[in-house]
């Protein structure tokens, strides 16, 4: 029987982690697991609980949002140690992407009984980031913004935070010349935003790279280009269904390596928590990390 640890991020949605877990772990345990929970002080804390864990043998368990999914899986990512996920955030978009069940009942039995699934990771490095693994994806521009406006924000939480912080970020945004180079051949264009996606999904299950898939090998990388702002709140209502793809103004190449750079400092994300400036570097890891999904 599988022996499972817990790294639960106690800031994920207030105690949304905890409640998730308390919702799970009896079911685990009933049916003859092993459980112990970890709670992290951060996300470096969080790394090394996860290491840890993995060393010992033991199934890691991501419990909250994107953030801790990605910083659990970047830290496990080439270890041969198996994640499984508990979601518990505001976007959950990486579990999304998996297709993992909602209910606790058929989330315990997929986590006792599932299989190990290889899957990619990305290799973020930056001024600011050495060298960081992430899940999900890496986006520089309006919404790196937005997603810093929804993780400061003091009242608002969950997806309201996604809409208020978009908001206050397309008001104020001037398009920076981007040089995106995607396994050698350079891309040029000022505009909103350039996503180097894993997943398919971002910003609390927006459809950004409807193509992804996370055992290809490959990277989406989505660059959308200027346009007034008028047409890009339209193009953002098309991010649920994927349509916006048929706009002249986004483009989408595939490799296994992007360079992101601009002429000026524009903020850059990945997995809803990584915060850097441009410019950045993402890099494929083909089949890194094994996931229960």
């Amino acid at each position: 029987m599988r022996q499972f640890t817990a790294v639960v991020n106690p800031t994920a949605g207030g105690a949304a982690g905890a409640a998730a877990l308390l919702r799970v772990a009896p079911l685990l345990r009933a049916a003859g697991a092993g459980l112990e929970t970890e709670y992290s002080r951060d996300l470096a804390h969080a790394r090394e609980l996860a290491r840890e864990a993995g060393r010992r043998g033991r199934v890691v368990l991501a419990v909250g949002g994107d953030g801790i999914a990605g910083c659990v899986g970047g830290a496990l990512s080439g270890t041969g140690a198996l994640l499984g996920l508990v979601p518990a955030g505001r976007g959950n978009d990486f579990a999304r992407a998996l297709g993992l069940p909602a209910d606790p009942a058929a989330l315990a039995r997929l986590l006792l009984r599932g299989e190990g699934r290889p899957v990619d990771t990305v290799e973020v490095t930056s001024a600011v980031h050495d060298r960081t693994v992430v899940l999900g994806s890496v986006y520089a521009g309006v919404d790196a913004l937005a997603n810093r406006h929804a993780n400061h924000a003091r009242v608002l939480r969950g997806t309201a935070s996604y809409y208020t912080g978009a908001l206050r970020a397309i008001a104020t945004w001037r398009a920076p010349a981007y040089r995106v180079t995607v396994d050698g051949a350079e891309h040029t264009y000022r505009g909103y935003t350039v996503v180097a996606a894993n997943s398919g999904y971002y910003g609390s299950g927006r459809r950004i790279a409807p193509g992804a898939r996370v055992d290809d090998g490959l990277l989406d990388v989505v660059m959308i280009r200027d346009a007034p702002k008028r047409l890009f709140f339209a193009l953002m209502n098309e991010l649920r269904a994927g349509t916006h793809l048929h706009r002249p103004q986004v483009r989408v190449v595939r490799g296994r390596e992007v360079r992101i750079e601009a002429d000026r400092a524009v903020p850059c994300g990945a997995d809803g928590e990584v915060e850097a400036v441009l410019p950045v570097t993402a890099r494929v890891l083909p089949g890194a990390l094994r996931v229960l999904c």
